[in-house]
């Protein structure tokens, strides 16, 4: 039934073994008497030590601690070199140990009926008394080793000191009184004389004689239900000695209270049990082979048995898990099994609950070795959590870690202050009503929580204190083995499900004064079943089937089969949607296969049972390395309830599902997170928390309260607002509108279509969309609440005395620091959250928020209040509760420096226009909240504020470019405020923005005339801010500014954005301005083509000769000089005329215009063609056909690619005003997918030909033109056939440079 959570193996055999209570610490002693402390969750051993000798390390660390200190060396011999011989004994102590030390003998205490008031009292923390420091203690033989783990130094404690007697066994001493003491300690010596050591001193304190005859072998301390601390001890005498630990410093020798026969042959160990609803009693074992069970009050002997006949017990421990009720003690002797004895009291059956040698890898354990237990401990506050030392290591098993008490939650009605809950024991139904003793309703809202001394309660970590009664209510239950309980969300049925036979019945409230219940339905061989409402449950074998349940105790089936599946079903989960996990086809193990037909769920109801998986296994221990898929198969589907038709996909089988009352969140929980969903409007996932191991958890409201092995979370929940949220919102008014119209038409007739709408505002509604939000606060855990060592703080002292008196004075120190006085004399708390609370002990049940505290029910069916009245908590609760009026009241009490981390947490709950009034918040923060909450006046204001303009965009203030640039001291001012406006731009752009959306005009206006007065400042703002600025002004009418951002956009170097206002202005002169002064002649070219501007040929003729000299300057490739001279000496040398024209100029010219050579030709030289036909011997050679004309196509290539990027395309209006430029009636043009034929460039190569009609026929394809030239607008350049020149002669065409030049 166990299984492994963690395995060191070891050579010796481990025979002594001790957990810490907090810590994922293990300390054990094997027979070489070699001490070593492992972390048994992370695998990592902390600290290794030879106690039984001489530890060298720990020997030389002394002497240069000595050195270090200026100690001489002392003549006689250190205690470190003595050697320290059998190990008798280890543990830890520190705070922690010190606290659940004295928690377990209270609690154990106030179970009985006739308990002092003093024992069932609120318990307060002891003072601390190790201050930071984490002590492990080792009991040998021959001294005691006091190591603090934290500094690494230690203190050793010879039996030279302590009566030079042998040290056999130790215990910490704890009085029933939290007064400050310094910590003590007891050793049972061989001569059966107990010594307590002082802990501040290192000095004997105190003696307790005359009690045995021989030696100690067992120490524990315990307290009586009248509120007396104890200690008993046993010896090898075979007697059990009670001896009164409650003195104060005294040195005298201590008689017994009482001494009574216990074993023959000796008492071996000693364990305290609790027992619900009576006083503790006492666990002995001896070497007699038997266990013994004592009365606390009589001291008389309840029980004497043999839990395993022929073998010796060597461990015991008090065992009380919800898996297991009716197992209360667990025992070892030297086999391989775990024995649990049953209603020890009764029936006292002992049975092995664990064989180790299933867990354990069957590779370290060698086929003819046969393991064998010699030491054992369960963790004194996870109780599935049981260590053992044996032969071959050390075993940390785990048992069923998931399992929760079977409590079922009670829905309290309004306005009655005491709680009730139903919970199963022994085969009876019982009630536990609980609520709060002696205080003032701290309801949420109220401001009567504060204490007269300023203090809020549960800032100490001090319990509040509880008021609880058991009650018969006569209502017997079949069973008697592990169940779960689950409650409707009217608190009207009650369903029992026993996983383990399998059976469940379904109880009805009887609504009698006495609390009974009357059952209702059952059925055999089902393996879960889960409720959604008042009267409607889900059972299931293997198939699903809904029924409801009627008053007169019949059920009907709605529904024999849901999903149509062909798979068994494995689990229910009820809620707003029903949850069925299907068996997969992949293998289980046995052991899994039995116990995951039991996994159960939360009802419907927020403070219904947590309802986990009762036993699906985790990991075991070797398979932790497995991929998602085989670890999580997809085999949950969610189903309708109206519908019964799935909703989404398939998910991994949660361990257990929370549903939220108000039916607008979910949780699902895995083994490392837990996955949060919202249900309105629709399934939708928000994210998921890293809670892992969590248990259980209870909704309320927009708060999920989720209990872990170890914690207490709380995760506060938003689902934001998405894009699914408002179209759905605008369906419903849809809807909404049309169904009125329908009733309107039904009543009025036709008429009622006829209206007359009145003036409506022309303000529209801003649905700012808001991701969702979660928070995870912890409320409690197992740790005290950490300390500062007193090494960091205090200067180092060498001795220390016996005086404690500065421990007061920190107490009051660290009191007064805790709270603070703000305006008016009223506490603030100035912590953000406050100290983590004690968490109860156990596994828990969570019943939710009732009276403004967190109730839970624990394994021992006791009630715990955990407080939530801590400003930090008590507003964000409020806030998630829907109350953000009174959140901000309470956040007065909270200090002025946390209320920005509030406002975050409000504005991401959907109140940002109330998080606004928060006093303490930051004017960054303010301009979100006020942009959030559509209170652009005040996002102005910030602005204003953080940027420091409000003087600038006034009337009289001059901020032209030379006033700026030519600043002066007067001007000062004015630099820092455009500094800060720039700093500032895009929330000032953000600003105008939400006013247009709003009609807010004059804000709107006020921001614009700041992020101008910037605009005018060369390179002050960026590009996309500076085309923002001129969409604004242009919006806005501003044309006067905008006609002045124009020309510092031009000095600035900024074409595009240039030309983009000038665009909005409707100036084509001042855009083409803007290209050219830009130098991105490409868009001005086109600019100037589509507008018909005369600088048209102008434009063209300096656009090509750039190109022309980038081509002729700009190498392709990076080469040395010696290749360049090279390449030189290779190339041809002009050896004729003719050859001066094989490198023509490139010509890039717009759609439809004619080509500037052919041009010029024509009308200069008419007769040059006839000429040319006529003096044949000055004709110009013509080169190869295609050589030239590939060389012609490459130089306009090279020529296009290597241009920069005022060579790209214009921009977006400057090309669509060219729709009115004759097409291209090329074929490439034609064919080119273009938006606009307007905006085509042509390419014009010209190169010597043969023939007139040679050209058309060897032209490149456009697909080899690069697409660099036109960028931005993405319109390649398309090469055009020299169609016009073909009637001239190529010999007789001259270079355009020619003529340019």
């Amino acid at each position: 039934m166990l299984r492994l959570r963690a395995f060191r193996p070891s050579n010796d055999k481990i025979v002594k073994i001790q957990l810490h209570p907090t810590h994922p610490w293990l300390v054990t002693a094997d027979a070489s008497d070699r001490v070593s402390v492992w972390n048994w969750e992370h695998r990592q051993v902390i600290y290794e030590l030879k106690a039984g000798g001489v530890d060298e390390r720990r020997l030389v660390g002394a002497k240069l601690e000595k050195l270090a200190e200026g100690e001489s060396e002392t003549k006689g011999k250190s205690t470190e070199a003595m050697r320290g011989g059998s190990v008798q004994q280890v543990n830890f102590y520190d705070d922690d140990v010190r606290f659940w030390q004295l928690w377990r003998n209270r609690s154990a205490a106030a179970e009985a009926p006739s308990a002092a008031s003093t024992v069932t009292s609120a318990f307060s923390s002891p003072a601390p008394s190790t201050k930071g420091r984490h002590f492990l203690v080792i009991c040998c033989v021959n001294k005691a080793i006091f190591l603090d783990l934290v500094t690494m130094r230690g203190r050793d404690v010879p039996k030279q000191e302590l009566d030079n007697k042998s040290l056999i066994c130790m215990e910490f001493l704890c009085r029933s009184t939290t007064g400050d003491g310094p910590p003590l300690v007891a050793f049972g010596g061989s001569d059966g004389v107990i010594r307590v050591l002082s802990m501040i001193s290192w000095k004997l304190v105190r003696r307790y004689t005359g009690g045995h005859k021989g030696s100690i072998s067992c120490l524990m301390t315990f307290m009586a239900s009248s509120g007396e601390a104890l200690l008993v001890s046993g010896g090898s005498d075979g007697l059990l000695v009670l001896w009164s630990a409650d003195h104060g410093q005294d040195s005298r020798e201590l008689v017994p209270k009482l001494s009574l026969k216990a074993h023959d042959g000796g008492v071996v160990a000693v364990e305290l049990s609790r027992v619900i609803g009576g006083a503790p009693q006492l666990i002995t074992i001896g070497a007699d082979k038997t266990l013994a069970i004592w009365d606390t009050i009589s001291f008389k002997e309840l029980r004497r048995i043999k839990p395993v006949p022929k073998l010796a017990c060597h461990s015991v421990a008090s065992w009380c898990h919800p898996r297991a009720p009716n197992l209360d003690i667990l025992t070892c002797v030297k086999d391989s099994h775990i024995w649990a004895i049953e209603h020890p009291t009764y029936s006292a059956l002992t049975r092995p609950l664990c064989e180790l040698s299933s867990l354990i890898p069957p590779q370290v354990l060698a086929p003819n070795k046969k393991l064998r237990v010699y030491c054992m401990v369960a963790h004194p506050l996870q109780p599935h959590l049981v260590a053992t030392g044996t032969n071959i290591g050390v075993i940390v098993s785990e048992f069923d870690a998931r399992s929760i008490p079977a409590v079922g939650p009670i829905p309290t009605p309004t306005g009655n202050r005491e709680h009730s809950a139903i919970y199963v024991v022994e085969r009876e139904l019982k009630l536990l009503n609980f609520q709060l003793s002696n205080t003032p309703n701290p309801s949420l809202g109220s401001n009567g929580s504060l204490s007269e001394t300023g203090k809020y309660r549960g800032d100490l970590g001090e319990p509040l204190q509880v008021k609880q009664m058991k009650k018969h209510i006569s209502t017997p239950v079949p069973h008697d083995s592990y169940s779960v309980l689950s409650v409707s969300s009217s608190g009207k049925y009650l369903s029992i499900v026993w996983p383990d036979i399998p059976h469940f019945t379904v109880y009805k409230n009887a609504n009698n004064p006495e609390g009974g219940f009357i059952k209702k339905s059952k059925r055999s061989g089902c393996s879960c079943c889960t409720s959604c409402s008042s009267g409607c449950f889900c059972c299931s074998a293997a198939s699903v089937q809904v029924r409801i349940l009627l008053d007169d105790g019949t059920s009907n089936i709605l529904m024999r089969s849901i999903g149509g599946r062909s798979e068994p079903v494995i689990g229910l989960h009820g809620g707003a949607l029903l949850g069925v996990a299907y068996r997969t086809s992949r293998r289980i193990s046995p052991v899994a296969a039995t116990a995951i037909s039991t996994i159960q769920s939360m009802p419907l109801s927020g403070f219904g049972s947590s309802g986990l998986s009762s036993f699906t296994t985790l990991d075991d221990g070797f398979n932790s390395h497995k991929s998602p898929a085989e670890a999580a198969p997809q085999n949950f589907q969610l189903y309708s309830w109206e519908t019964f038709q799935p909703v989404g996909g398939l998910l991994p089988h949660p361990e257990w599902t929370a549903w939220d009352q108000t039916v607008e969140y979910c949780a699902f929980a895995y083994q490392q997170y837990i996955v949060i969903s919202s249900l309105r409007p629709q399934y939708r996932y928000l994210g998921d928390v890293a809670i892992p191991y969590a248990t259980g958890a209870v909704w309320h409201r927009r708060q999920l309260f989720v209990a872990t092995p170890t914690t207490i979370e709380c995760v506060f929940v938003d689902a934001g607002v998405a894009a699914i949220d408002i179209e759905t919102r605008k369906r419903k008014e849809e809807m909404k509108m049309k169904e009125a119209q329908a009733r309107a038409v039904a009543e009025h007739g036709d008429l009622a279509l006829i209206a007359v709408d009145g003036l409506q505002s022309a303000s529209q509604e801003r649905i700012p969309l808001r991701p969702p939000m979660l928070q995870v606060v912890r409320l409690a855990s197992f740790q005290h609440a950490p300390s500062v060592p007193p090494y960091l703080t205090l200067p180092k002292q060498t001795k220390v005395d016996g005086d404690d008196s500065g421990m007061p004075r920190e107490i009051e120190e660290k009191k007064v620091n805790e709270i603070a006085v703000g305006g008016g004399g009223v506490s603030v708390a100035v912590t953000r959250f406050p100290t983590e609370q004690k968490r109860p002990v156990g596994p828990l049940v969570v019943v939710g928020v009732r009276d403004g505290v967190l109730w839970l029910i624990d394994r021992y069916m006791c009630a715990h209040a955990l407080s939530l009245n801590h400003p930090g908590i008590r507003c964000r609760c409020l806030a998630a509760y829907g109350d953000a009026v009174s959140a901000v009241k309470w956040a007065s009490r909270l200090g002025r420096e946390h209320h920005d981390d509030l406002a975050q947490f409000m504005m991401g709950m959907g109140y940002a226009t109330e998080a606004l009034h928060l006093p303490g918040i930051s004017k960054r923060l303010e301009f979100d909240l006020a942009m959030q909450s559509n209170d652009l006046k005040r996002a102005l204001q910030c602005l204003l504020t953080m940027s420091n303009s409000r003087d600038i965009g006034q009337d009289g203030i001059g901020l032209d470019l030379n006033d700026i640039l030519n600043i002066t001291a007067k001007k000062e001012n004015i630099v820092e405020a455009v500094q800060g406006i720039v700093k500032f731009a895009r929330e000032f752009l953000d600003l105008i923005d939400a006013a247009d959306a709003t009609a807010q005009v004059d804000i709107a206006r006020e921001a614009i005339k700041r992020l101008a007065a910037a605009g005018s400042v060369k390179g002050a703002l960026q590009g996309h801010e500076l085309r923002g600025l001129a969409l604004c002004l242009a919006n806005h009418g501003e044309l006067t500014r905008l006609n002045g951002l124009v020309s510092n956009l031009i000095s600035a170097g900024l074409g595009r954005e240039a030309a983009f206002s000038a665009a909005v202005l409707g100036d084509n002169a001042l855009m083409e301005k803007s290209w050219q002064d830009t130098g991105m002649l490409a868009e001005a070219v086109l600019h100037a083509h589509a507008h018909g501007r005369p600088t048209l040929k102008n434009l063209v003729q300096t656009w090509n000769k750039m190109l022309q000299k980038e081509v002729d300057h700009a190498p392709s490739k990076k080469i040395d000089a010696a290749s360049a001279f090279l390449a030189s000496l290779e190339e041809p040398k002009l050896t004729s005329l003719a050859e001066a024209g094989k490198k023509p100029p490139i010509e890039i010219l717009p759609p439809g215009m004619p080509s500037l050579s052919a041009l010029i030709t024509t009308q200069k030289k008419p007769t040059l063609g006839i000429q040319s036909s006529q003096q044949k011997p000055l004709q110009l050679e013509a080169p190869p056909i295609a050589t030239p004309e590939a060389a012609t196509v490459s130089a306009a290539t090279t020529a296009t690619s290597e241009a920069p990027e005022n060579a790209s395309a214009a921009t977006t209006s400057t090309s669509a005003a060219t729709e009115n430029a004759p097409p291209s009636t090329t074929p490439e043009a034609e064919s080119s997918p273009l938006p606009s034929e307007a905006s085509k460039l042509t390419v014009d190569v010209k190169a010597p030909t043969s023939s007139p009609g040679s050209n058309s026929d060897q032209i490149a394809p456009v697909e080899s033109i690069p697409e660099t030239i036109a960028s931005d607008s993405a319109v390649p350049p398309q090469i055009q056939p020299d169609n016009q020149g073909a009637s001239v002669p190529a010999d007789t065409t001259l270079p355009l440079s020619d003529f340019l030049g």
